[in-house]
């Protein structure tokens, strides 16, 4: 399952896609967005999604 960003909360920093191991994370218009297909929630890589942690604007969540 993949993580997704809630659009109305995304300010478009760009922290979530510089954190992205996997490079799922792109800029959709004017806030980013997750590609599910790549997404891997960071298995095998760390122990917890890295874009979650990396958003200051808390609006990565579980789909």
């Amino acid at each position: 399952m993949a993580y997704k960003i809630n659009a109305a909360d995304c300010t478009g920093c760009g922290a979530c896609e510089a954190e992205c191991p996997s490079r799922a994370i792109r800029m959709k218009g004017d806030v980013y967005a997750i590609n599910p297909d790549k997404c891997t929630e960071c298995a095998g890589k760390f122990d917890s999604p890295q874009c979650v942690g990396a958003c200051p604007s808390d609006c990565i969540s579980k789909l």
